[in-house]
């Protein structure tokens, strides 16, 4: 049953559009709304899922303190607006999700910050650090450094990424609209609504319009582009009218939605990109106990390693040989080549010893490896 896709997901980025959270008669929260939905995602932490929150809504909060005027603003207005209100979007969050006994976490993110191999693994790891304390991180695009040549412009795609950054299972995206349409049903009264979506075809994308609310930068062109990130990521994701109550408990009660199927988990994709899509940048030699751990599942540790070839940085794939000469498995490095050789044979609890800092416990996570042979 696809409302039951949400509530088995462990991981789940929701995305809030910002005609959900303003009023546009005045340009003030719409607190009761937002106390619903906070709600809701306490709801799904009681039950022991992972939550990520991405929510606009910061510019149209910070023009009415600032007094500046309807219409489109010009991007350095843009960018005092979300200063202004980023602040008060953060601080209702806190309050609201306080009283359920969360933490909340403000994080700022540029295009830049997914797209660059370190800042992407800096940014993975901080939300996923996070997440392992029980917080829920509330990000936005950090509007007031990112230019128009270098910014999202809009919370669908930048959530998608972060599904795809934290190896989301499910991304729902709260809007104005009930899902896609076969045209778009204000223009159209006999347009079709499309409840499931198992491949994203030209024919699919052409029924995208333009943005359908004066308060977002979003329409249904920019879902469809998030839903082909997150389902290229093996995470489901869900369009569904966010201006009721409780919209996620009314998701899972079978509420009309569109949703995106991917056709493998999350892990299964991220280890098939590993496996077939990235060129080892250096290798990694390891003892015949490694191999055994890695057979069985295991992450590989320092202790297992005997030495490094080539030259690789953290976040760069490489090749795990095993005592026979052969790649036995491949997997994202959380060192660089240095450092790894440096800590080859340790334990993990001397890695700072050794380093001067203290890294990861693993060389290689076990959601970042896979293996080539079978075990």
């Amino acid at each position: 049953m696809a409302a039951r896709r949400l509530a088995q997901a462990k991981r789940v980025v929701v995305k809030v559009g910002s005609a959900l959270l303003v009023d546009a008669r005045n340009g003030r929260l719409n607190r009761g709304w937002l106390e619903s939905f906070t709600a809701d995602v306490a709801r799904l932490r009681k039950r022991g899922q992972e939550v990520i929150l991405v929510s606009s809504g910061a510019i149209a909060l910070g023009r009415r303190h600032l007094g500046l005027p309807a219409g489109k603003l010009k991007l350095e207005e843009s960018q005092a607006a979300a200063a202004v209100g980023q602040i008060r979007l953060a601080h209702a969050y806190k309050d609201l999700l306080d009283a359920h006994g969360i933490t909340v976490a403000q994080v700022l993110l540029t295009l830049g910050d997914t797209e660059q191999r370190q800042r992407y693994l800096n940014a993975r790891g901080t939300l996923n650090t996070l997440l392992s304390l029980g917080s829920i991180p509330v990000i936005n695009e950090n509007d007031t450094v990112a230019t128009a040549e270098i910014r999202y412009g809009d919370n669908d795609r930048l959530a998608a990424r972060v599904a795809q950054m934290v190896g989301a299972d499910c991304l729902v995206l709260l809007s104005d609209i009930d899902g896609l349409y076969t045209a778009n049903p204000n223009e159209q009264a006999d347009a079709v609504f499309v409840p499931r979506v198992e491949r994203i075809t030209p024919e699919i994308e052409v029924m995208a319009g333009g943005a359908g609310s004066a308060m977002g930068s979003g329409g249904m062109q920019t879902k469809i582009a998030a839903a082909k990130i997150a389902v290229g990521a093996g995470c489901h994701l869900c369009i569904a009218k966010g201006a009721h109550r409780r919209p996620l408990q009314r998701i899972e009660g079978g509420a009309r939605c569109t949703w995106f199927l991917p056709s493998a988990t999350p892990v299964a994709m991220r280890k098939q990109w590993i496996a077939g899509t990235l060129k080892p940048r250096g290798s990694i030699f390891i003892d015949d106990g490694a191999v055994r751990a890695l057979l069985g599942g295991k992450s590989l540790l320092p202790a297992g390693m005997l030495r490094a070839s080539g030259r690789f940085d953290r976040g760069d794939t490489v090749s795990i040989v095993g005592p026979d000469g052969l790649e036995m498995a491949r997997g994202i490095c959380a060192y660089s080549d240095g450092d790894a050789a440096r800590i080859a044979g340790c334990r993990s609890t001397d890695i700072e010893k050794v380093l001067g800092f203290h890294g990861r416990d693993e060389i290689i996570h076990r959601d970042d490896l896979v293996l080539l042979r079978d075990p």
